[in-house]
């Protein structure tokens, strides 16, 4: 999802921890040490990590640099492999049944669990080198000024997904803004909150 479009859904975050001053002489190398590593040749189910704001192809941020006045932007990018279930089903019958045929020639009578689970895994890589993943990007704004953070998505997984590389990638923790948390964040007295009644308006 992008901040570009005229509408999006976003998540904001908190920063709960404070930045050092070498952090932010060390974006770009850390944005890279974790950027996103393409697996069109690769039999992976799936991918992700950064890459530029402006350009998902961009992984060394070399053209386009995060840095946009107080605000860092950049992306994350998760490339899907995903294979129909109606044809893993069918290459693993068709795969079973060779299987068996060159049993009986054998002599022997059925087919093991541990080889079904073996030819399940082969069919799995063959198919995925047959299918391309799909790919999509997840905008990110951190406002260094406020320590917030906006990521262009809502779902669950994603926002897993993106807590866990964001601390892994800059060794900070973020926290999501609910409205309380939100409302809290902006009073002088937080804990006010607690002592409100909501108005009843009929």
């Amino acid at each position: 999802m992008s901040f570009l479009k005229t509408s999006t859904s976003f998540t904001r975050f908190r920063i709960t921890d404070p930045a050092p001053p070498s952090l932010w002489t060390e974006l770009t190398d850390r944005l890279r040490k974790n950027a996103f590593t393409d697996i069109d040749e690769l039999p992976e189910e799936r991918s992700f990590g950064w890459t530029s704001f402006e350009d998902m192809l961009d992984t060394s941020f070399a053209v386009n640099p995060v840095e946009k006045g107080q605000y860092i932007a950049f992306c994350l990018r998760l490339d899907t492999r995903r294979v129909p279930p109606a044809v893993i089903k069918k290459h693993l019958a068709l795969a079973l049944r060779k299987e068996e045929a060159q049993n009986r020639e054998m002599g022997k009578k059925f087919v093991s669990r541990e080889r079904k689970k073996e030819l399940k895994e082969q069919v799995m890589l063959r198919l995925r080198m047959r299918f391309l993943p799909i790919p999509a990007e997840f905008q990110v704004i951190w406002n260094t000024a406020s320590s917030m953070l906006y990521f262009a998505s809502t779902q669950q997984k994603m926002l897993d997904m993106f807590e866990e590389l964001f601390v892994r990638t800059f060794e900070l923790h973020v926290a999501p803004l609910s409205p309380y948390e939100l409302a809290a964040f902006h009073l002088k007295d937080p804990l006010r909150l607690d002592t409100l009644e909501p108005t009843r308006f009929a």
